[in-house]
């Protein structure tokens, strides 16, 4: 348990001798809090030192220790994270979202966080690869709603999402008989335009309101996806299959059987760049990946008609 006696001056939040190193960034001094909190350190249930402790610790400012706070509030790790009181680490850490040994969650679950953490930096940096945009747009809500509170305020914010394009044959959504196909398309074009609307909309809002420079750019693929890739600040990938399943829509007053994918229950697999080499490898081939499909076969995508 942290002793409030114990001299900040010479003792870190685990009795330890404070380092003598670099400023930390934010992100370093989650990952050293989330670290104690996953290993026993930090109990739950426990208070955390003051956010002047933690950042005289780490020879950070409040407002790097803050933000780290935030994110792992945001992975529910810590709980009462404000500018008075010390946080508490979460009394159930079976409920933690992210972090190096979460298991995989549905996307609806585990992109929210993951996005907020990312709108922390001062330079935001997401590329999408998907179906439709709706799950990114849902996620995006949280860290607007912290920028428009004033708990975020980063300086930059580009985004570039892969979609397909409406001029091929989809793999999916399709007809189980094949028969009304255009109906299917048309309906997956018009959500397609809708989400990618709402997204840019929202996003692009951010210069008048805030004064954030924002970037926002859309491009057409010649083929349906079958997987979901998002590219966090260039230090995550998160990935998650497209997983087929037959069912029964209602389109204009008729049932029609078709074969889609619910991509906002997918499976969210995190892979992080760090010590480890295989998640290291995996952001960085994704991020070519992404990049080879954005400057070769991607054609210009505007979101009407």
């Amino acid at each position: 348990m942290y002793r409030a006696d114990v001299d900040p001056e010479h003792a870190s939040v685990t009795g330890r001798k404070r380092s003598q190193r670099p400023q930390r960034t934010h992100r370093e001094v989650a990952e050293e809090l989330r670290a104690r909190i996953r290993s026993g350190a930090l109990r739950p249930g426990e208070r955390m030192p003051t956010q002047a402790q933690l950042a005289h610790e780490f020879g950070v400012e409040r407002g790097a220790v803050r933000q780290a706070l935030r994110i792992l509030q945001s992975e529910r790790l810590l709980t009462n994270v404000s500018k008075g009181a010390p946080a508490t680490v979460a009394a159930d850490l079976t409920r933690a979202l992210t972090g190096p040994e979460a298991p995989p969650l549905p996307t609806t679950v585990a992109l929210a966080p993951r996005i907020a953490e990312a709108f922390a930096a001062e330079h935001v940096e997401i590329d999408a690869v998907c179906l439709t945009s709706i799950s990114l747009t849902l996620a995006i809500g949280e860290p607007l709603r912290q920028i428009h509170a004033g708990r975020l305020k980063p300086a930059k914010v580009d985004v570039r999402v892969l979609l397909p394009s409406r001029d091929i044959d989809l793999a999916f959504p399709v007809p189980v008989e094949g028969r009304r196909d255009d109906w299917v398309h048309e309906r997956w074009v018009a959500m397609r335009n809708a989400q990618g609307q709402v997204l840019e909309h929202n996003l692009l809002a951010l210069r008048a309101t805030h004064g954030i420079d924002v970037q926002v750019t859309f491009r057409a693929l010649p083929f349906t996806p079958p997987v979901k890739l998002y590219l966090l600040n260039g230090a995550e990938a998160l990935f998650a299959y497209y997983t087929l399943a037959r069912r029964e829509t209602e389109i204009d007053h008729e049932h029609l059987e078709m074969y889609d994918a619910q991509g906002t229950r997918s499976m969210l697999f995190s892979f992080r760049q760090g010590p480890g080499l295989r998640d290291t490898t995996f952001v960085e081939q994704s991020h070519l990946w992404f990049n080879a499909l954005w400057e070769t076969i991607s054609s210009e995508l505007v979101l009407t008609g």
